[in-house]
């Protein structure tokens, strides 16, 4: 087992990990102090962890960060220390880690909409409920926030049992890994937010790490028509090969298609999955849905965006905007469904990951991801 327990700080662990000091700025590679797991924690050893465009949106200074930031939060690992009293986990479980914890309790997950858990409150803070940060930095007085109380950019982690998902040891955790966040919210994005039906005509609009789940998500859920807008070959390429039937460089070009394909009406449904939100992809994506369509949103943008659509349109033509968290996904069941999909041949996992790379190399992979010569990349320890 990589790291070592220390002696100057009782119980804590010294490993390495990618944090965020300035934003916007770039991920250093430090060495990190982690507590002991407490009752209903878990401290991780992690095998994978995919390079999301989230954690890359603190570094670019679209949102606001709590700093310093350890970062990352889609990745899967084996565990290997249990907190006490801690029951339903041993020492050598696989899991998954999700970046929405799931606290079974709350109106939202006893309402089935997991995504929604109040325990997300305090991920925006990288703190536990308590208030509590579980990482520090060596010598340093300041708050070590994890990002999602997951810190995924970690050789180890602290995560709360709120957070794992228990995965079978015969399961790929390079592949599993992109089930923590990348898969359920494009999936999810089609399958529960557009509520696609079979024979729809769905436009995915930006096809990366999240988009090109959406469209296979609108594939699985029986759409005639799922037309995949992205400006980069590589991405248009790949959406053809999990379920785009047509794929386009803008979404003027799409939406001719669309309107082409369903006697001048529009799609059913535009699904906005691009890197980072701007005002004009939603008016886009408005423009491009028929009476009663629905334009769901995913993507992300700076904390001053604001989307601007006709409000005569919004009315008359009784469309829908949907934002959409982790694809509406619930944690604890749809990661567990998408893996048994991985498993029967039915959901696209290990094409995607375009490139492994180490801990170290962690700025190289988002520059390849800023690129476009990735589809998702992975860190590998």
């Amino acid at each position: 087992m990589r790291g070592e327990r220390m002696g100057s700080s009782v119980g804590t662990m010294k490993t390495r990990g990618a944090v965020l000091f300035e934003a916007p700025g770039a991920w250093e590679i430090v060495e990190i102090e982690v507590e002991p797991p407490r009752q209903n924690e878990l401290l991780v050893e992690m095998v994978a962890s995919g390079l999301c465009h989230s954690d890359d949106h603190y570094v670019q200074g679209d949102t606001i960060a709590p700093l310093p930031l350890a970062g990352g939060h889609e990745g899967a690992g084996r565990v290997v220390e249990v907190g006490p009293h801690t029951s339903g986990w041993s020492v050598g479980d696989h899991v998954v880690m999700s970046f929405l914890p799931a606290c079974g309790r709350c109106r939202w997950c006893a309402s089935g909409q997991q995504n929604l858990c109040d325990m997300g409150r305090f991920l925006r803070d990288g703190c536990r409920e308590d208030g509590s940060f579980r990482m520090s930095l060596p010598g340093d007085d300041r708050n070590l926030a994890q990002m999602c109380g997951i810190s995924t950019f970690s050789e180890h982690t602290l995560i709360d049992v709120a957070a794992a998902i228990k995965v079978p040891k015969d399961i790929s955790l390079e592949a599993a890994c992109l089930t923590g966040c990348g898969v359920g919210t494009g999936w999810g994005s089609a399958v529960n937010s557009a509520d696609i039906s079979p024979g729809d005509t769905v436009i995915v609009m930006g096809n990366g790490g999240i988009g090109i789940h959406a469209v296979q998500g609108a594939r699985h859920a029986g759409a005639s028509h799922v037309i995949a807008v992205d400006p980069i070959e590589l991405k248009r390429e790949m959406a053809g090969k999990v379920g785009a039937t047509a794929a386009f460089a803008t979404m003027h070009e799409a939406t001719e298609f669309a309107r082409s394909h369903t006697n001048g009406q529009g799609a059913d449904a535009a699904i906005v999955c691009t890197g980072v939100l701007e005002s004009d992809h939603v008016t886009q994506a408005f423009a491009a849905i028929r009476k009663a369509g629905t334009v769901v949103v995913t993507a992300i943008g700076q904390h001053e965006t604001e989307i601007s659509v006709n409000a005569r349109e919004l009315t008359l033509f009784q469309k829908r905007i949907q934002g959409s968290v982790f694809g509406e996904s619930n944690p604890t069941t749809d990661i567990a469904r998408m893996l048994d999909m991985y498993v029967n041949g039915d959901l696209i996992l290990d094409e995607l990951v375009t490139r492994t790379y180490s801990l170290d190399e962690i700025n190289q992979g988002y520059a390849d991801m800023h690129a476009g010569v990735n589809m998702r990349g992975v860190i590998r320890f």
